[in-house]
């Protein structure tokens, strides 16, 4: 009877076990379905040229005129650290701007307040540039050990050094204001790279890969996610050099969105579907 008793127990304490485990699984699975960031869709707008020597670094919209900003860097010798107007029918640059690539590397741009910002990668220097002539009229300490993408909610600068972090800078002392940690579901986002400021969102590109990541600037999480593999794949396509995409430019005036990357043959120009950004955005806690 003990015996009897015994395995009629054992029976019973492998079926809850059972349950329960199946249970927790189901729960995590459940969990892993809702802790999954939203993909906003765009629309496929057009293409134009541009240039397969450039190591696109920045990419800017500024009153209806596309900059771009390249970096110098050894293992290409036809690469060069400078930014100036894109011109879309040829995918050249009109230099405006051009600094020594033996001593800097340039990186992100931003306009704010009529004058020009870029960033260069370890020399922890910045460079302020007046918008009509071009002239430099400041240099600024980068608050990080690397310098990466850049730009502006019309109030601050905001830069990427590569981390998780986003740094606030003050344009009119160049002093750091506040620094915001980027997460997805409670963890970290590092690589954050190219950055654009659009209708109140940082959207900023994670380096190595086609992804760009939406950022609520109020509390650094991730709410949205651009993938962008499709025009990657479609660069290649046309020239088997291309690197990493790296490349957002918005336009507001007509809602434009410009993606490029580092030696594309091609950019691109792309709309995003507000409504489904919009349901998004309602997704996530």
């Amino acid at each position: 009877m003990n015996t009897q008793r015994i395995a009629h127990t054992l029976i019973i304490v492998f079926i809850w076990t059972c349950y329960a485990c199946n249970n927790g699984s189901d729960k995590r699975k459940h969990r892993s379905r809702l802790a999954s960031t939203p993909i906003i869709q765009f629309n496929y707008g057009d293409s134009y040229p541009h240039d397969i020597t450039s190591f696109t670094e920045g990419l800017l919209v500024h009153e209806g005129v596309l900059y771009e900003s390249t970096g110098a860097t050894p293992e290409h010798p036809q690469t060069r650290s400078l930014f100036g107007v894109l011109d879309l029918t040829s995918g050249k640059i009109d230099v405006k701007v051009e600094i020594d690539g033996n001593k800097y590397f340039g990186e992100g741009i931003t306009f704010l307040n009529g004058k020009f910002y870029q960033l260069t990668y370890r020399s922890r220097i910045g460079f302020v540039y007046d918008a009509i002539t071009f002239d430099q009229v400041a240099k600024f300490s980068i608050p990080s050990k690397e310098g990466w993408g850049m730009t502006t909610d019309g109030t601050s600068l905001i830069m990427s050094d590569g981390s998780h972090v986003l740094t606030y800078i003050n344009p009119d002392n160049l002093k750091v204001i506040k620094k915001i940690d980027v997460t997805e579901y409670g963890r970290i986002k590092k690589w954050l790279n190219e950055l654009e400021f659009i209708n109140g969102f940082i959207y900023a590109n994670v380096w190595t890969t086609n992804m760009v990541v939406k950022i609520d600037p109020n509390n650094g999480k991730v709410v949205g996610k651009l993938d962008f593999t499709s025009l990657a794949q479609e660069a290649k396509s046309h020239y088997p050099g291309s690197l990493e995409m790296n490349g957002i430019a918005f336009d507001p005036i007509t809602n434009n969105l410009f993606i490029t990357g580092k030696f594309w043959p091609k950019i691109y120009q792309i709309t995003l579907e507000e409504d489904a950004a919009q349901e998004a955005d309602s997704k996530v806690d």
